[in-house]
């Protein structure tokens, strides 16, 4: 079984993003990652995020709000930021706080500057197969793993296993825009391992822990795994139990070191898109 790796993918964005900044004259786009609150996890994508920009030669600038702004406060806050003619590229980090509402948040931002497509134009537009928008960053991100591997993707059968607007849902859309015959499945589909078992392509993306292993998967078949877990002994695993895969997928994403790390990478792949969009 190959092993997947997004370093290899994440190197070949960034000779794409240096191409872009090479055409372009002026100071580097800026990126404004928008956190509110605490949360680890949260935090640990903000560290990786604010590293990729700088070793891509973007700049970026953390907003930091406390958990319990209220939710004017906040809209105030990032009508400022939204508006700012410095910041090229917004990434929100999600969900927000209860108080706050999040669905007006999405229809706030500005669709050129959404960078992680929240907003209802840009998820739009990726339902309607219209590339001008921005599609989600991690659906985008299974996307270019699979075309970087040059793995097939017009004509096969593809199973989704998720159908979150994150990723499950946008993911299908973009599997279905390269011709890929497409399932989505969920916790609650009946006879989710023989569904999974005829997928060709096989994207989990349910966010449950070691939820799907090797007799979910067909001879050969592709698998990409998109959760990101803590398991039984703390340690990151995604949504595929990757040790029992061997002698079923012929090819698999790790977790940590597989879609994870060309995430960021396509975040920093739509930045300059965006700023291009406006030279």
């Amino acid at each position: 079984m190959v092993t997947l790796k997004g370093a290899e993918v994440s190197a070949k964005i960034k000779e794409e993003v240096q191409d872009i900044l090479g055409t372009l004259s002026g100071e580097a786009p800026k990126l404004a990652i928008i956190r509110v609150g605490e949360r680890p996890d949260d935090i640990s994508y903000e560290k990786g995020a604010t590293k990729k920009m700088g070793n891509f030669g973007l700049r970026v600038q953390s907003y930091v709000f406390p958990a319990d702004i209220g939710d004017a406060e906040f809209k105030a806050e990032f009508k400022k930021i939204n508006e700012d003619p410095d910041v090229t590229g917004i990434l929100m980090l999600r969900p927000l706080p209860k108080q706050i509402c999040e669905k007006d948040i999405e229809k706030m931002i500005d669709p050129e500057k959404d960078l992680d497509g929240i907003s209802p134009v840009n998820i739009a537009k990726v339902f309607a197969g219209d590339q001008s928008g921005f599609a989600p960053c991690t659906a985008e991100a299974v996307m270019e793993v699979l075309k970087q591997n040059q793995i097939e993707i017009s004509g096969k059968r593809a199973v989704v296993v998720g159908r979150s607007m994150v990723v499950g849902r946008p993911l299908a859309m973009l599997l279905l825009k390269e011709n890929a015959t497409v399932t989505i499945c969920h916790t609650r589909t009946k006879d989710l391992k023989e569904t999974c078992r005829n997928a060709e392509i096989l994207c989990a993306a349910a966010g449950k822990a070691k939820m799907l292993d090797g007799e979910y998967v067909g001879d050969g078949a592709v698998v990409i795994d998109v959760g990101i877990n803590v398991d039984e002994n703390g340690k990151l695993c995604g949504d595929v139990d990757f040790e029992s895969l061997e002698g079923h997928a012929s090819m698999a994403t790790p977790v940590p070191g597989g879609v994870g790390a060309v995430t960021t990478a396509v975040l920093a792949k739509h930045l300059v898109q965006a700023w291009a969009k406006k030279k």
